[in-house]
């Protein structure tokens, strides 16, 4: 398994990282910790969770993801071999915390919620889900700003999160479904106002939207900010399980009409002919679509997530497969010409 430097920290974090939203709805405990135990035997180190987790959100399973991943840790034990990831959530979820927002006493009271969860005493990265500020996130296209948003002060935000590094509850900070603006402001804090420097920024990243690549791409080289590339299967698209209306039972778009960021036509066409290509090569799609991820120079690390052994085995298979040029050039061929049909 390779590894690659988290930011300016000094950890060194696996290629492959191992997603856990589906903990505690598509997965049980026990399905929970049979993934990481296969996963670290694998050898992968990092784990990325989420005080919202699992998904869909609902107040009756919130935080039952870090549950399971803490009740996995407490069996275990050799936590320091690890480095654990999770978030705070932004607005716009009234079970949690009685509305999220990244304030002080905001940011307190989720990492003390999600270490007791975690049967830990800190978190290798702490991340902000999403902003406490009006701005494109989540597929949200054509920004318009408002003079009388009501958004935390990124300052007290940054500074809640100096408290908890200070405090050893958590050794780094990450942000999150964010934007060039808010990586380079939140840089400048840190060096303007003695604050932790981001280290990396988790965002989607796939076939299908490689909009990471327009602006942050560069700052993630420049600043030492890398990629955590979440969706990097676009929910399961780019496998080929959904083409020409299929749908399987437990597929995670069959069982939620939630998720719908990867379904347009748009995104049927593009999903056709990146499959056409793997399957002209004798390729697995979905473990092409992953290798194409895994092979970024901007990236840090690729959240890969399963429902089943089977997937998670044929994801991990990724980590060993390299593209050639020849399937390199295709895939830059398709997307020139139907470039990010899910920004």
């Amino acid at each position: 398994m390779q590894t690659r430097p988290l930011g300016r920290t000094g950890l060194e974090v696996s290629r492959l990282c191992l997603g856990t939203m589906t903990f505690g709805e598509q997965n049980s405990e026990a399905e929970a910790h049979e993934q990481l135990d296969r996963a670290v035997a694998f050898g992968i180190n990092f784990i990325d969770t989420a005080e919202m987790y699992p998904v869909p959100p609902m107040a009756e399973t919130q935080g039952l993801t870090e549950r399971y991943i803490g009740s996995w840790l407490k069996q275990r034990g050799a936590r320091d071999d690890l480095i654990i990831a999770t978030k705070a959530a932004g607005p716009g979820l009234d079970h949690i915390r009685g509305g999220p927002r990244l304030t002080r006493e905001h940011i307190h009271q989720a990492i003390d919620t999600s270490l007791e969860r975690l049967n830990t005493d800190y978190v290798d990265l702490y991340q902000l889900h999403w902003p406490d500020r009006q701005t494109n996130f989540f597929g949200k296209l054509g920004y318009v700003h408002s003079e009388d948003e009501d958004a935390t002060p990124l300052e007290e935000t940054l500074s809640a999160l100096k408290e908890l590094v200070d405090a050893g509850k958590v050794r780094a900070i990450g942000l999150s479904n964010d934007t060039p603006w808010g990586v380079m402001r939140s840089l400048q804090l840190a060096d303007k106002l003695d604050l932790p420097r981001v280290a990396s920024i988790q965002n989607p990243y796939n076939l299908l939207n490689r909009s990471f690549e327009v602006g942050l791409a560069e700052i993630a080289h420049r600043e030492d900010v890398g990629l955590l590339a979440y969706s990097p299967l676009g929910f399961g698209v780019l496998s080929g399980k959904y083409l020409n209306g299929t749908q399987p039972p437990k597929g995670r778009l069959t069982l939620y009409e939630r998720f719908k960021r990867y379904t347009s036509p748009e995104a049927e066409a593009a999903t056709q002919a990146y499959v056409a290509l793997a399957e002209k090569h004798e390729l697995d799609p979905a473990q092409m679509a992953l290798a194409f991820v895994n092979s970024r120079s901007f990236l840090t690390s690729n959240i890969i997530g399963a429902t089943t052994m089977e997937q998670l085995e044929s994801n991990l298979a990724s980590e060993s497969l390299k593209l050639d040029n020849e399937v390199l050039e295709a895939i830059e061929d398709i997307h020139r010409r139907m470039p990010n049909p899910c920004p």
